[in-house]
């Protein structure tokens, strides 16, 4: 899934699926549109987490296999909090992509804040929709990358070794 960009995906399942020929509640781009970015999203996510559990160093797992511990008991209550702590950075990233390609799912047809600028911009010959569909995606989009920021510090302030002060 990760192989493949984002635009592609939206465009083989939200043209491809209704080419099947299903009922019309199930026909909906908007559906397709959020089915192909929820399986692309997956992906990466699934990556995060992945990622987040191999930086448990190993000796976690031994410490907590000497205490008697089961690997299930170990994952639940030594290597799954810490990972979790370091994967919520690049969780809200990935949240912050995710809310800017949602204007990708456009393309296949449900009218969303870029395509009502687009119509706008055609309706009144004038490029300011554009202007101010961009200012609500900064909106959106620079609290999100400061709360990144902000989880961020504070996981460094965390686990560094000296005071910072």
């Amino acid at each position: 899934m990760r192989g493949v960009p984002v635009i592609l995906w939206i465009y083989l399942i939200g043209f491809g699926v209704p080419g099947v020929g299903l009922e019309r509640p199930f026909n909906s781009p908007l559906l397709w549109g959020s089915i192909a970015l929820v399986m692309t999203y997956g992906a990466y996510i699934a990556e995060v987490f992945r990622a987040g559990i191999d930086s448990v160093h190993e000796s976690q797992r031994a410490a907590s296999r000497s205490l008697g511990l089961s690997n299930s008991q170990t994952m639940r209550f030594v290597i799954l909090p810490q990972a979790i702590r370091r994967v919520v950075p690049p969780l809200m990233n990935d949240l912050v992509s995710l809310q800017k390609d949602v204007a990708l799912v456009s393309l296949i047809g449900p009218i969303e804040i870029l395509r009502q600028a687009g119509i706008d911009k055609a309706k009144f010959a004038n490029f300011t929709p554009y202007v101010a569909a961009a200012i609500i995606f900064l909106m959106i989009t620079i609290p999100l990358t400061r709360t990144t920021d902000y989880l961020l510090a504070r996981e460094r302030k965390r686990t560094s070794a000296t005071r910072v002060r």
